[in-house]
């Protein structure tokens, strides 16, 4: 278990959002900070601080990145042609962790990020355990045959707490997932509102 895992909800608490939606937030009970200074009042955000609140969303929603990999994402999203903010979100769907996530084989991202590490998934064929691998439109992602009884991958696909979004075809019968197409952000489910042409503009200025 990394560190980031181990510290899922104090990501939802310190954002004041429960930004994977999951019924078992504590931002539900308590929409405030944590620590003793948690439930003092705010004070109104600069536009520096809006801007970093939304690059801390976003890095925080797929799994809290590290600062190094999700930069390296935003240069190469940049570099692209179209929407720098579409690219990066669209690039970040790419992950192998986040199509398995979305695709329901496991209940959060964090786990996806295990699950993919432990050799459980299958791109084409072939077994990958990077998480970061990005996939393209047209792969098939399975869990391998002998991880399909185990209990987190049973209890997602039963889950009735979020739906498989239609830029992937998943069979859960058959335990795989087509990647169809990358997806604007219009597209991605998110539970919260996130906002990518802020992070663009925190990087601009950063």
């Amino acid at each position: 278990m990394t560190k980031r895992t181990s510290a899922k909800y104090k990501i939802d608490r310190r954002m004041g959002e429960n930004i994977w939606g999951r019924a078992k937030s504590p931002v539900n009970r308590r929409p405030y900070g944590p620590g003793q200074h948690g439930q003092r009042r705010k004070g109104k955000l600069s536009d520096f601080g809006i801007q970093l609140r939304a690059k801390q969303k976003l890095k925080g929603y797929y799994g809290d990145i590290t600062e190094k990999q999700f930069r390296r994402i935003y240069r190469e999203a940049e570099r692209m042609r179209g929407d720098t903010g579409e690219n990066l979100v669209g690039l970040l769907e790419r992950r192998l962790d986040a199509v398995v996530y979305r695709a329901k084989f496991v209940p959060t991202i964090f786990a996806a990020r295990q699950f993919v590490n432990h050799g459980h998934v299958l791109v084409n064929g072939r077994r990958v355990n990077i998480p970061s691998y990005r996939v393209k439109e047209g792969d098939v992602i399975e869990v391998r045959e002998k991880s399909r009884q185990i209990p987190i991958v049973l209890e997602a696909i039963a889950s009735p707490e979020r739906d498989v979004p239609d830029y992937l075809e998943v069979d859960h019968t058959k335990m795989t997932a087509k990647f169809v197409r990358t997806p604007q952000l219009a597209d991605i489910p998110y539970p919260v509102q996130m906002e990518p042409h802020l992070v663009v503009e925190f990087y601009a200025k950063n």
